[in-house]
């Protein structure tokens, strides 16, 4: 989708040196802000970020004949005297309001997703389910930051019908940010949880960052959020006044239960036989677990939203991501690899779904990062959950500052044993497992468990 040359100077002010380049202006194909991608056709914005500087790449774009660039105030050393170009305070912004111009352009509906755990999976069953539909945009691995958003609504073209974004934060104002420059049709917010409570200090302030999403949501849009949840409720009515679907998952056995006439749309879980009854209407999916047929309800009341009518039996088959969802077959022991990352809410999910798995079960814990004074206290929740249950053995893993207080804890649990090192772990796991046990692991990315999966038989 060609963006034109009036269109630039709507966004970003007169082109600088038009006239004395004397180059012939069409239309720009694309955005780019990465050097190795970016074609003659395309606009070069030079952004600044943590680890590089997109104006140290001017050369290289400029080698490759591009047209135009976008650059900051003080940068035009770097130019060719004549040298066609938009001048700005702030590439970035420059970069991010580019993107709601396409947006605008695509005119397309706009799910926008996020919430404390689950975004990423939620996101892939709604742009699974939404196939119904034709082509949908998803965004790509975790690109849910202020340039990845932007770099996915850029990447979108006119085939798709739906475009389907994951929005993160790590403080205050940046989902707002987010919602700024893409301004979605339907918000979902999956839960509040406790991760990042070591950044934004309380639940009540994560419950404010997550409501953000709809500061700037079409105001024909809805928000979908999950039931009973009182602080999310009044938050949520601080930046929306428009309409709000509640979505509850019970157990199927709650399905014979008289309800309060509400606008709750609720789903009855079936654990043996993996389905989801909604409305009368059955789904069978792929993922295991209470949380994943919770995700589901989401994906279903975004099709909803959007048209989509189901069968009375419908099939699901959801690709894992690395790292989430992931069942694997070793020699002798069935991996569910959960390794990408941890949060005290997702970490008991994945235990309530490793305790109804057969045989002898075990559990490598990577240490739950981002939790602030509020740390020691979520880890020993988890330690007494794994305590009390059948799990046979958990593996630790924890900072080498931490071992000595962790161990000192679990001195007296018999089941647990601590490393400050994941090298340690394969042997160990593999001298306490036998043929058909079940091993889950998780933690936090800093960890990096993945790397261990190879190494276990």
């Amino acid at each position: 989708m060609d963006l034109s040359l009036l269109e630039l100077n709507n966004i970003l002010g007169d082109i600088k040196n038009l006239d004395e380049g004397g180059i012939n202006f069409s239309n720009f194909k694309n955005i780019s802000i990465d050097s190795r991608t970016c074609s003659k056709n395309d606009l070069f914005i030079a952004i600044k970020g943590k680890n590089f500087d997109g104006h140290s790449f001017i050369p290289e774009v400029l080698n490759k004949g591009v047209k135009s660039v976008v650059i900051k105030e003080g940068m035009q050393k770097l130019l060719p005297g004549n040298f066609p170009c938009w001048i700005v305070n702030d590439t970035l912004q420059a970069f991010q309001k580019l993107t709601l111009l396409k947006r605008k352009k695509l005119n397309i509906p706009l799910v926008a997703i996020t919430g404390s755990v689950g975004k990423t999976t939620t996101k892939e069953m709604i742009g699974e389910v939404l196939k119904k539909l034709g082509k949908i945009k998803l965004s790509l691995a975790n690109f849910n930051n202020e340039i990845g958003v932007g770099l996915t609504i850029l990447a979108t073209d006119i085939e798709d019908k739906v475009l389907v974004l994951e929005m993160g934060m790590r403080g205050l104002g940046q989902i707002e940010n987010l919602s700024k420059y893409s301004e979605p049709d339907i918000a979902v917010i999956t839960n509040i949880g406790t991760a990042h409570i070591g950044l934004l200090g309380s639940k009540k302030n994560i419950t404010y960052a997550k409501c953000e999403i709809s500061k700037y949501l079409n105001p024909k849009g809805v928000v979908i959020i999950p039931a009973n949840d009182s602080l999310l409720e009044e938050t949520l009515k601080e930046y929306w006044k428009g309409r709000v679907i509640k979505v509850e998952l019970l157990n199927i056995e709650n399905q014979k239960e008289s309800f309060k006439k509400d606008d709750n749309l609720r789903g009855f879980y079936n654990s043996s036989k993996k389905t989801i009854l909604i409305e009368e209407k059955t789904f069978e999916i792929s993922f295991e677990g209470f949380h994943n047929a919770s995700n589901f309800l989401f994906a279903y009341a975004v099709a909803k939203e959007l048209g989509i009518d189901f069968a009375s039996f419908n099939k699901f088959d959801f690709a894992s991501l690395g790292g989430r969802n992931k069942i694997l077959k070793s020699v002798k022991t069935t991996i569910y690899d959960e390794s990408y990352n941890a949060s005290p809410e997702s970490v008991k999910a994945c235990i309530k779904n490793l305790i109804e798995k057969p045989r002898n079960q075990f559990f490598i814990f990577g240490s739950m990062q981002e939790l602030g004074e509020e740390s020691e206290k979520f880890h020993k929740e988890i330690f007494n959950l794994i305590n009390n249950s059948d799990i046979k053995k958990c593996l630790f893993i924890c900072d080498k500052k931490n071992e000595k207080m962790y161990s000192n804890f679990l001195k007296d649990k018999k089941k647990f044993l601590v490393f400050n090192n994941i090298k340690d772990v394969p042997k160990e796991i593999n001298k306490s497992t036998k043929q058909g046990d079940s091993i889950l692991i998780k933690g936090s990315r800093c960890w990096q468990l993945e790397k261990i999966i190879e190494l276990i038989n």
